[in-house]
């Protein structure tokens, strides 16, 4: 089969779970935005923040790892496999006891010592999500695209239906039966900790889902390979603490940065909820990783290696601008996904799409050190990336608010493409179609100008949306008069 078409195939089957689950969490946003308000939300971003920056710390490059090692010849993927959830297994339980033993010290250091039960189930969550990393990575490594989709798709799904009944149906049921014993669990009000025990039980249900893959290989532990593997990964893990830092840092920055507390996680309720409408950037580039990383692993020892991943590049880069039009032309429609008291922050929403469009091209730029064992020049990549997100979120949120922090994505990403570019074409030259790449990219920022021009003058939202449909479509026939030939051959 035509490797492309492959990894069209793949990325289609991830897409399609990650597409629909995100989308149904795009609806939850506008169902959370309506039903806390803009402080709480503020709250769950913040959380959210030190969640993700948590959860690279406890998977530390391990999922990487397990692909590179399993794809070797002579290994064997089963002992790979059994290394790895056994190392995860007992990383993710040392976690989860440290905070439970020290709950009230973790609530306080991050400043709600009144909730210690958010802290506590999002520890829960990280310490699940952790070690059910390399299951799922087993899924993708064995090709079982929809599986993977399957248990991914219903861990939203019961995601959505836990909180819409904690949200929606608890609180006037307790208003109604104020002696219920449920209340020794649930808060009898709207509390936005009902958030924190949805992401819990929808992390137990992938977790059950998951049993029949953890068990199905007999176990093989192996300290020789373990020692390989951290030595591949931790470096990753080094490179992925900046990394996470230049994405969700400056949700834990802004309480700090403001002197009233309270306006603080307002502000950031606001800047949480626009930033989701970049969503559909942020889950192409992650299906498209999904079946990348795979993808690039098998194919780095063949002759044409570095030709079709400078296709994929420049085929990305294509995909990855329409969406950009997509969105930044219908943004009007897309607002209205946010509660109206959300609305103010909708301008930061091209600037968050176009940075997660550098940051898909800084993936594809990537597979260079993860091909040529070179990891630990990652770390010099993400850390100059969050030197920049640090300084322009420090310096410029005071001033200019979230909008800072939206650009913050921009340039530290921006940094991050050029940095690993130079680098990748020094120890893994891979000839990039640069010309088309550009063309295609200031043909994206040509149209939205053209878009923002028209939008001075008095258009309705029926005329904009024609309009932004009509340059859409252009768009579409210069790629398809440029490049239309290869894309259709390469389908073949």
């Amino acid at each position: 089969m035509n490797p492309l078409k492959r990894l069209a195939g793949d990325t289609a089957i991830y897409g399609f779970s990650t597409i629909v689950a995100r989308l149904i969490n795009y609806l939850l946003v506008a169902y959370h935005t309506r039903v806390l308000d803009r402080a709480q939300y503020g709250v769950f971003t913040e959380f959210y923040g030190y969640a993700t920056f948590f959860l690279v710390l406890l998977t530390y490059g391990m999922e990487t790892g397990f692909f590179r090692f399993s794809s070797r010849a002579g290994q064997r993927p089963n002992t790979v496999f059994s290394t790895s959830l056994a190392s995860l297994f007992i990383t993710s339980s040392l976690f989860f006891a440290v905070v439970m033993l020290n709950l009230s010290g973790f609530s306080a250091w991050m400043g709600y010592p009144g909730n210690r039960s958010y802290v506590l189930q999002m520890a829960a969550v990280l310490a699940i999500d952790a070690f059910t990393a390399i299951p799922f990575a087993r899924l993708r490594f064995l090709r079982k695209a929809k599986t993977f989709a399957l248990f991914k798709l219903l861990n939203v799904v019961f995601y959505v239906l836990t909180s819409v009944l904690f949200f929606t149906l608890l609180p006037p049921y307790f208003a109604q039966h104020p002696d219920s014993l449920l209340l020794r669990f649930f808060s009898p009000g709207v509390d936005v900790g009902y958030i924190f025990t949805a992401n819990l039980l929808s992390s137990l249900l992938s977790l059950a889902l998951l049993l029949p893959t953890i068990f199905s290989v007999r176990f093989s532990f192996s300290f020789a390979v373990l020692k390989r593997m951290l030595a591949y990964s931790l470096p990753l893990l080094i490179a992925g603490l900046p990394g996470v830092a230049n994405d969700y840092l400056d949700r834990v920055l802004f309480k700090h940065l403001y002197a009233d507390p309270s306006f603080a996680l307002d502000q950031l309720g606001v800047y949480g909820a626009n930033a989701k409408l970049a969503v559909l950037m942020v889950l192409f580039v992650q299906m498209f990783r999904y079946a990348a990383e795979p993808f690039f692993f098998s194919h780095a020892d063949k002759a044409d290696a570095r030709p079709l991943f400078a296709k994929v590049m420049k085929y990305f880069v294509i995909c990855a601008v329409f969406i950009f039009l997509l969105v930044s032309l219908n943004i009007d429609i897309f607002a209205y996904f946010t509660g109206k008291n959300f609305r103010e922050g909708v301008t930061i929403v091209p600037v968050m799409l176009f940075a997660n469009l550098l940051l898909g091209v800084v993936f594809n730029l990537s597979m260079w050190y993860k091909l040529s064992e070179k990891t630990k020049y990652a770390v010099y990549i993400t850390f100059s990336g969050m030197l920049v997100t640090v300084l322009v979120n420090v310096i410029f949120i005071p001033l200019y608010g979230y909008h800072a922090a939206a650009w913050a994505h921009f340039f530290s990403y921006a940094v991050m493409l050029v940095i690993s570019y130079v680098m990748g074409q020094k120890f893994y030259p891979v000839r990039y179609d640069l010309r088309a790449i550009g063309f295609y990219i200031f043909a994206g920022l040509g149209i939205y100008a053209i878009f923002v021009l028209c939008r001075r003058f008095d258009l309705g939202l029926a005329l904009k949306s024609m309009l932004a449909a009509a340059l859409l479509l252009i768009y579409l026939a210069v790629a398809f008069l440029r490049d239309g030939r290869a894309i259709y051959a390469a389908r073949g």
